[in-house]
């Protein structure tokens, strides 16, 4: 598919009996749209800068027309590929996380549509309850225990208890947690270095984690201890002291 200036990003639904549009349409499905628009056009690689493209609300259903689109051409070889819905697994996955969201929402409620549509109005994408993308390879999840290890920038919550941590590579992770957890630490760990035991989901195919939840912080010490190394040491010494130089080399022979 070659590159072009514009793609129209449209949604169909009825809400309280009326087709929705601009005039008529819940906040909320506005923002998720608008969310998902834009990160279908980013993409993993963000070679779509938000303040490059240009939104264009246009006449009918729920229309977002975008322009600016002619460098993106990683955008325009997914688009080509998402001609089969099977490939959803070889797109960008960003973008195949927006087209998994409407497939799902499209399945919930039968008279919700996603379009795709190139600037003569020909359809690239169609998501609806019957269409199946079904991206096979970010839907192998397993259950995992891990240790996270960055900066708290946030912890708490009125409602919902969680903690924010800030990952070396700057990316911030959100915990989920309970104020029980949260409200039995005694010490302030906010704006502070942490290593936090936490229950996930890990994709097995990309490694991203998903349904975070805290289990315990963990207290690790980032200094070395050369006294402690040591006594390590002399005991380890006085325990394989009688043990022969070539106990290696007799085991290995059957000797031993």
């Amino acid at each position: 598919m070659q590159p072009a200036d514009t793609l129209r990003f449209a949604l169909n639904d009825r809400i309280q009996d009326a087709e929705v549009a601009p005039t008529h349409v819940p906040l909320a499905l506005l923002g998720q749209f608008q969310k998902d628009v834009g990160e279908f056009l980013a993409g993993s690689g963000k070679d779509i800068g938000p303040n490059q493209v240009m939104i264009a609300i246009a006449e009918g259903s729920l229309v977002l027309v975008a322009s600016g689109l002619l460098a993106a051409t990683g955008l325009w070889t997914d688009l080509a590929r998402l001609d089969q819905p099977g490939n959803l697994g070889l797109i960008d996955p960003k973008r195949a996380a927006v087209v998994e969201r409407w497939q799902a929402a499209a399945r919930k409620f039968p008279h919700r549509r996603y379009t795709l549509a190139d600037q003569h109005g020909t359809n690239l994408v169609r998501v609806d309850a019957s269409s199946d993308y079904l991206n096979q390879n970010t839907a192998m999840w397993v259950k995992v225990e891990i240790y996270l290890r960055g900066q708290i920038t946030d912890l708490g919550g009125t409602s919902k208890a969680n903690v924010h941590l800030k990952m070396d590579n700057g990316q911030v992770l959100t915990i989920a947690s309970s104020q029980k957890l949260l409200g039995d630490e005694e010490r302030n760990r906010l704006y502070k270095p942490a290593m936090l035991r936490v229950a996930a989901e890990e994709n097995l195919h990309n490694g991203e984690l998903r349904n975070l939840t805290l289990l315990a912080f963990e207290d690790v010490s980032s200094t070395w201890d050369e006294v402690a190394f040591g006594e390590l040491v002399r005991k380890g010494t006085r325990a394989w002291s009688d043990v022969p130089d070539d106990w290696l080399e007799t085991l290995r022979s059957g000797q031993g």
